[in-house]
Parts: C-alpha cells; structure tokens; sequence
C-alpha cells in the first residue's frame, strides 16, 4: 500500500508536486500559524541543498575538466559575455524604470553591518576569496575559491592522471549526482515549509509604506525575466523564446524564490541542465560561474535604491551618471556573493556616487532588510533562473552556429 502510493507520487511531474507543497503550505500557515513542526520541513531542505552544494560543485568542475574533450571554449567565452551583458543590461533596465516612476522612500534606523568603502574594496574581497583554504571553502560554501580549486584540481587531472583515475573522478562525480537528484524529490515538501514560514511570519502591513519601492524592485525583475532576457535569446538563438525562458523560470526561479539562496539553487539548475539535455562538461562549470558573477536581480536592487535615496535628497540624476552608476552597480552586482550581506551591503558605494554619506546610505540598506522578504526572493530567481537560461542559450547558440538541431 504505501508503495504504490510511494510510486503514484513520484508519478506526478516534481513542478506539480511543488505547487501542491505550496497550497498546503499556504493553508496551514492561515489555519494554524503557531504550528512549530511545519517549519523544519523548510530548513533540513535548505540546508541539505546547501550542504550538498559545495561539494556538488568542487566534484563535477573536476570532473568536468578532467574528461573534457576540448571542445568547449567558445561556449564558455559567449556564456561569460552574456552573463555580464545580461547583469549591465539589468542596470541599464533598474535606470530607465526609476527615471520614468521616480521612487523616494522614508528612510529608516541605520543598519547595523559594515558596507564596504567602494569598488576596491569589493575586488578585494573577492581575490581574498578565490585564494582561500579549499577545505575552509567547502565548508563555509565560498564558491569563488571552489572554483578556483576545483580548475586547478580538475586540469591536474586532466594533464597527469591515467584514464583509470579520471574514471573514478566520473563514478564519483554521478554519485554526488545522484545524492542531488534524491535531495531534489524532497522538494515539495521543503517548499511547504518554507512558504509555511513566510505567510505566518510576515504580515502584509509592513510593506505598505515601500509599496510603491517594491512595485519598482519587482517590477524591474519581472521586466528583465519576461522582456529583456527573452530578447537576449531571441538575438543568439532567432527562435520563439518564451519556452525556454518559462522552463527556467517555472524550475529554477520557483524554488530560488522561496530558498532565497542561489547556492542553494545550484543542483537545481543542474538538474534543469541535464533535462534540456545540455552538455554536463560544460554545465557543471557554467552554472556555479552563474551563481558568482550573474548578478541581474542584485545589479536592480543596487541602482533602484541608490537612485530612491538620491531622490529623497532632491539628487538630480543626468544621464552621464546614470551610465556610470549601470556600470558601478553592474560591477559591483558580480561580487554581491563575495560580500557579507549581499546586494544590499552594496547600496552605499552606488550612493557614494552621488556624493550621499554612509550614514545616510546605510538607512536604505535598513530599509532594504524591511523589504528583504519580497526583494531578496525575487532577486535570487532572477539571479538562478538566469543562470540555467543563460547557460543553455550558449550551448544552443553553439549548436546553431555549427548547424546542428536543437530544441527546447
């Protein structure tokens, strides 16, 4: 009895059982909110995602290098330009949106944590990152020195070891896999927890006085996964889009919106990957490259509260300095990961442009925590979703140029 139930569950498509895990979710957070065992379904499925991360990445890099067959450079060349363009662009967007529906906002009780002093700092903080200790990174999930010694570790492999060896990396590489894939069918009823957690937690009320704030954060976003990005792969593949667009959105960005952590998401978009039937020699790099440097979701919320705090102070904002606060805000975005604090900590360099202090600016990234519940969530599925599409959209765009078939 309990395994043909077992079997008809596992039966329904992972998507559909997602949005059951959130209808229940969403019931029992409105009938019984105090409820405390509901909760840990959410967190022990975060923190396996999280958990296994790491490790998924370090193995697959190595692996992925390891047995490549040197075919795969100008994927990755074009993967890296779409990422950066795609994270300018989400600037360039965040810009246009605040000149057209100025934002002001009622600022808040300074934040507490240190924001970095300006772009130096941030790059800093990155290289300080990328040559940390390899089994401190793994631990504490420092994706920018994974990958960095899961290359060096990878290439090693690839230039002095036997066949036999780079076999064992493989075998070992689809066993991490195949943890993931067991983790990812627990899904449902992590999402119940988690949307459990929100819709008890949070109470609609406070966000009305940033109403008008959040509607230009989100909206923003929403422009960026349903317009802008959809351009993007119609410019490299000249096919409809919104297939492979909704795919990643409907897969990668449900469960990075509600996990709130593009770490987290990242055996998402690998099995995403592995569904589209993309190259995991490729993907495995790819993907946790995403999760580092395309920071489309961080780029609009930087520009769209640095250019709030400009127009609470009367800052009149030309267009020379819009530019420049894209490109600062872009730049700055692909390094959110190596900062404490993420996106938000990021606010007072982009204020700093406008000559706005720190003391002042750290009061938007106050207000940003207030909101962080709505912003942050859709900041990460723009953030992981984009970085399924983006990858995809480069491998196809590979197969276009060499004119073989593809589909999605």
């Amino acid at each position: 009895m309990m395994s043909n139930a077992l079997a008809k569950w596992q039966g329904i498509s992972l998507i559909l059982r997602i949005i059951i895990g959130m209808i229940i979710g969403i019931a029992f957070a409105l009938s019984v909110p105090g409820n405390t065992v509901l909760p840990i379904f959410g967190k022990v499925f975060v923190g396996l995602l999280k958990g296994i991360a790491p490790i998924l990445v370090f193995v697959l890099v190595i692996s992925a290098l390891a047995n490549a067959s040197g075919n795969i450079g100008g994927r990755f060349k074009n993967v890296i330009f779409i990422y950066i363009f795609g994270t300018f662009f989400a600037s360039v967007t965040a810009v246009m949106a605040c000149q057209l529906f100025p934002v002001t906002m009622k600022l808040t009780d300074a934040a507490t944590d240190a924001a970095p002093d300006g772009i130096g700092q941030i790059l800093t903080t990155i290289i300080t990152n990328v040559v940390a200790n390899p089994v401190n990174a793994l631990m504490n999930g420092n994706y920018l020195s994974i990958l960095c010694w899961a290359i060096i570790f990878g290439l090693g492999f690839k230039k002095l070891a036997s066949k036999g060896t780079c076999d064992m990396v493989a075998d070992l590489a689809a066993v991490v896999s195949k943890a993931v894939f067991w983790i990812i069918q627990l899904a449902p009823f992590g999402i119940m927890g988690l949307v459990f957690s929100a819709v008890s937690e949070n109470g609609l009320e406070i966000f009305v006085d940033y109403g008008h704030l959040l509607v230009v954060l989100v909206g923003c976003m929403f422009a960026m996964a349903l317009i802008v990005n959809p351009l993007i792969t119609f410019l490299f593949l000249h096919r409809n889009p919104y297939p492979l667009v909704w795919k990643c959105l409907k897969i990668s960005g449900v469960t990075a919106f509600f996990t709130r952590s593009s770490a987290a998401n990242i055996p998402v978009n690998m099995e995403l990957c592995k569904d589209m039937g993309l190259d995991e020699d490729f993907y495995s790099v790819s993907i946790p490259l995403g999760a580092t440097i395309n920071m489309e979701g961080a780029a609009i919320t930087i520009t769209v509260m640095a250019m709030s705090v400009a127009y609470t102070l009367g800052i009149a904002v030309d267009i020379p300095t819009a530019i420049l606060l894209s490109v600062l805000s872009a730049v700055g975005a692909c390094g959110a990961s190596g900062v404490a604090g993420g996106s938000l900590l990021l606010i007072p360099m982009a204020c700093s442009l406008f000559g706005i202090s720190n003391d002042i600016a750290m009061q938007a990234v106050g207000v940003g925590f207030i909101i962080g519940v709505i912003q942050d969530s859709c900041e990460t599925g723009l953030n992981s979703s984009s970085d399924a599409l983006f990858t995809a959209i480069a491998e196809f765009y590979d197969r276009r140029k060499q004119g073989k078939d593809f589909s999605f």
